[in-house]
């Protein structure tokens, strides 16, 4: 006799933080949750980034400056582009997780509140799924959704993306469904 799973959704974990929660699993590889976290980026997080990303090759370049290696001709561009390289992943992991700070609610969110509730609320005007169209069971996207929330805090050390769309991110949707219809009441009164 097999054992039917629960169709009850298991709710987050609530962490107390000083800003509103947008989103508790942003940190998926689905393109619609990158395009969000990179495009919900300010500019200092590019700059910040940047800084980083540049750090590594700059630090080679001066140690070479100052107390040269002598590794002969050929020696030290192997090692630049490795440093280059590892430059790049640390400034491109810095950026991603400033960004993904403020969807938590760890960081000062204000912007990014008023840009995710106007881009759900458009979703809803348009009768689109919130979060993605999902093949899988209300159960696994369950099990996807438990597995992979807050994962963009351990990044660092183990990457776990998320490739589920799934409609389990640590917040109550029915906002967006009250603004939209705040918003269609006002317009269809305005005409």
């Amino acid at each position: 006799m097999a054992i039917e799973p629960t169709k009850a959704i298991v709710p987050p974990r609530g962490v107390k933080t000083d800003y509103p929660l947008i989103d508790s699993d942003p940190y998926g590889t689905q393109f619609q949750h990158i395009k969000r976290v990179f495009g919900y980026a300010r500019a200092s997080d590019y700059a910040v980034g940047g800084a980083a990303a540049a750090a590594s090759p700059l630090a080679f370049w001066l140690m070479e400056k100052f107390s040269p290696s002598h590794v002969g001709k050929g020696g030290f561009a192997p090692v630049m582009r490795l440093a280059t390289a590892i430059g790049i992943l640390g400034g491109v992991h810095i950026f991603y997780q400033r960004s993904i700070n403020r969807f938590y609610g760890f960081t000062e969110n204000t912007r990014e509140v008023e840009k995710d509730m106007r881009e759900m609320v458009d979703k809803v005007k348009k009768g689109e799924p919130l979060y993605g169209k999902s093949q899988l069971s209300e159960y696994l996207q369950g099990v996807a959704a438990r597995n992979s929330r807050y994962t963009g805090l351990f990044a660092h050390v183990i990457p776990w993306f998320n490739v589920v769309n799934h409609n389990q991110h640590g917040i109550d949707t029915a906002k967006y469904y009250q603004q939209a219809e705040r918003e269609l009441e006002a317009e269809r009164l305005g005409k």
